[in-house]
């Protein structure tokens, strides 16, 4: 399946297209190469172009702007740990399966933290113009793609699935605020 059928899917019938994702190699590298590399660099490109091209106007101070230099440096960090944070989130969620019913399984937790990623990656796009950012909430639709293809993928009870999702989501915010704390030091 192509890129862009893969992401139409997910995001219009997740619960189908989580059954074919099961029936997938969950091979990282091909993963990485042919749909993480490609959809994480939306975000990264496109906070890159409005906080560096465009700007955020601000009342009373005019139009701010990160250097150009700055924004390459700060976009390419955010890029480079943002496959870095698919990779860990796919470790957590492999070692918490079993604490909730699931079965252990490397490849599966590669698909579900990669797939579950995906409108958290598309609503990037909004960064385009700063002061869209806010739009990124609908990012959230991610935490419902993840509930979803956890019980197909890592094999968790129906019943267990809420408690599995906000466990992933609570170590998720923390891996985010120490990714974001690292490109704001770095830029």
């Amino acid at each position: 399946m192509n890129l862009v059928e893969r992401v139409k899917a997910i995001l219009l019938t997740p619960k189908t297209e989580w059954a074919a994702i099961d029936g997938e190699p969950g091979d990282p590298q091909l993963l990485f190469t042919n749909y993480v590399a490609i959809l994480a660099a939306i975000p990264a490109v496109c906070r890159f172009i409005g906080m560096s091209i465009v700007g955020l106007n601000m009342p009373m101070v005019g139009t701010y702007r990160v250097g150009i230099v700055s924004g390459l440096i700060g976009a390419v960090v955010y890029y480079v740990l943002s496959l870095v944070m698919v990779y860990v989130m796919a470790l957590i969620i492999d070692g918490l399966a079993p604490t909730f019913g699931g079965q252990k399984s490397q490849p599966s937790a590669m698909k579900l933290a990669v797939y579950s990623m995906t409108p958290v990656w598309l609503v990037g796009i909004f960064l385009l113009i700063p002061g869209l950012a806010i739009l990124g909430i609908l990012g959230l639709y991610g935490l419902y793609l993840f509930w979803l293809g956890a019980p197909p993928l890592m094999k968790t009870p129906e019943d267990k699935s809420i408690a599995y999702t906000a466990a992933v989501v609570v170590c998720g915010i923390v891996i985010s605020v120490i990714v974001g704390a690292l490109v704001a030091a770095i830029a």
